[in-house]
């Protein structure tokens, strides 16, 4: 495994089983690019590593994901000589393709979620086949309390089918968090498990599937979220990240959630800049 580096690392703790850390504890694992970049190109490779029979995804520290990194994005690559408007949109392209990267991996993927999975980290954990939370985890739609739209990254397409339209509606649309226990009562996490269990769990869930036929469960992944997909995934994603484009880049919304936040006071959004 070549892709990893010190913000993603790869291990194998146990036969057939790749387990993939998102490793910016300091920032919670937000979706740097020092991060995602890696992140995608770790995916890629697994997606060929016959070796691999199942990939748990996982956060260092107390978070699994807190989504976009408001102070130290990192650094994008190929946008040298690109206007603003081209900038954000590859820039958004890349993490779009870390959603893509997790749906094609040919083996199943289970999210550990071991804290905060906020934002894009929400969509992290719903691009994976199954989700496992342990009991100090919640999670956010975060972008309607940024003065954006909270549809970025497949939200909207994805929310909608791990818990029905009503709740999903309700959790983007007012930005409130839901616990561990709330996301296991709604559908949106398969079980809930105490913190020091949760990767073993994952590891024995992994080794179930792993026992099974690769083609069988591999033809299972695929039936299963074709049945899903009602619609192109890519294309609904292109017109989430306009509209998010489109709020991020015609008001100054962004810009007074983040200084609102700063100054411990109210957020007072407006429709222009």
């Amino acid at each position: 495994m070549t892709a990893q580096t010190e913000y993603v690392l790869v291990d194998r703790p146990r036969p057939d089983v790749a387990l993939v850390t998102l490793n910016r504890p300091e920032r919670m694992n937000s979706m740097a690019f020092d991060v995602m970049v890696p992140l995608k190109d770790v995916l890629e490779e697994l997606r060929y590593d016959n070796s691999v029979r199942v990939v748990v995804l996982t956060g260092a520290g107390r978070g699994f994901s807190s989504g976009a990194d408001h102070k130290s994005a990192g650094s994008v690559p190929h946008v040298a000589g690109l206007t603003r408007p081209t900038y954000a949109l590859r820039s958004m392209e890349i993490l779009d393709d870390v959603i893509l990267a997790l749906r094609r991996l040919h083996q199943p993927v289970i999210a550990a979620v071991n804290g905060a999975a906020i934002g894009g980290g929400l969509c992290l954990a719903l691009a994976c086949d199954i989700r496992v939370a342990a009991q100090g985890a919640y999670f956010r739609a975060a972008g309607i309390n940024n003065g954006l739209t909270a549809s970025e990254l497949g939200l909207s397409y994805l929310l909608p089918r791990a818990i029905g339209s009503s709740r999903a509606f309700e959790i983007m649309l007012t930005g409130r968090d839901v616990d561990a226990q709330e996301a296991a009562n709604i559908g949106l996490v398969s079980s809930v498990v105490a913190e020091d269990t949760l990767l073993d769990t994952c590891y024995g869930m992994a080794e179930r599937m792993a026992a099974f036929s690769r083609p069988g469960v591999e033809l299972t992944k695929r039936t299963l979220w074709s049945g899903l997909d009602a619609a192109s995934l890519e294309g609904h994603m292109q017109a989430e990240g306009l509209g998010q484009l489109f709020v991020r880049l015609l008001t100054a919304n962004f810009e007074e959630a983040v200084a609102a936040r700063a100054e411990k006071r109210p957020a007072a959004f407006t429709d222009d800049k």
